[in-house]
């Protein structure tokens, strides 16, 4: 994976918690949002840790030139700052991020959202992620269209409301008693109908269309989407 953050000391910081981690290795390092661009498409890691303030070129910026819409082969992105704000989180899921930690996130939750990322899992800090739902639900435009293509099967509108309830693969192949490939399959399918480009935004078409109620879905407990 590559790094990117403008003081050094985080950087070091990210780096080594992250070689410590089972599976995780970082190829590469960078200062400010463009050598993060110029590395990863480079490079190509699997996942691409990037700082929302740098300068050069920001976070949301680089994110976009790695992830957003119309890049043709995109890479898993983790946007990691130490603002908790709502139109960091809101720019940073727009330009294409899987994933939005705080930097006092810790070194296991860290982990858990580039393991999430490089499978095509997205992870959101747990406390920001009930607030985030309610904010694009009530605020942000619809970034897919109001109704799916093709009508949704029932079996679609179950795995579609344990997204939006933030539960991974896993745990959603548990709860409706399908395999892992199954769940894999239904949400391929979801995206498809829905026009969307990753299971976050399968959970925003959710509550922005009024299928699930973020004030009863308990939406933010595990923070993984």
């Amino acid at each position: 994976m590559v790094v990117a953050d403008d003081q050094e000391i985080v950087r070091t910081g990210l780096r080594m918690i992250l070689d410590a981690q089972p599976g995780i290795v970082v190829v590469g390092v960078a200062a400010d949002g463009r050598r993060a661009v110029e590395l990863a498409r480079r490079l190509r890691p699997d996942v691409c840790l990037i700082d929302i303030r740098m300068p050069v070129m920001d976070g949301i910026q680089a994110t976009l030139a790695l992830a957003g819409p119309g890049v043709a082969d995109p890479l898993a992105v983790v946007v990691i700052t130490t603002f908790d704000l709502d139109e960091y989180v809101y720019a940073a899921l727009r330009a294409g991020a899987r994933g939005f930690l705080l930097k006092d996130a810790g070194p296991d939750l860290l982990a858990q959202a580039v393991h999430a990322a490089a499978r095509g899992d997205a992870l959101i800090a747990p406390n920001v992620t009930a607030r985030l739902l309610a904010t694009f639900a009530g605020n942000g435009p619809a970034p897919v269209p109001a109704q799916p293509v093709e009508a949704l099967t029932d079996r679609e509108e179950q795995v579609l409301a344990t997204v939006a309830g933030g539960r991974t693969n896993s745990e959603i192949a548990a709860d409706l008693h399908i395999s892992l490939s199954t769940v894999k399959t239904h949400i391929a399918s979801l995206m498809t109908k829905l026009g969307a480009r990753n299971r976050v935004e399968i959970a925003l078409w959710a509550y922005q269309t009024g299928r699930v109620d973020v004030r009863r879905s308990g939406a933010g407990g595990a923070g993984g989407w």
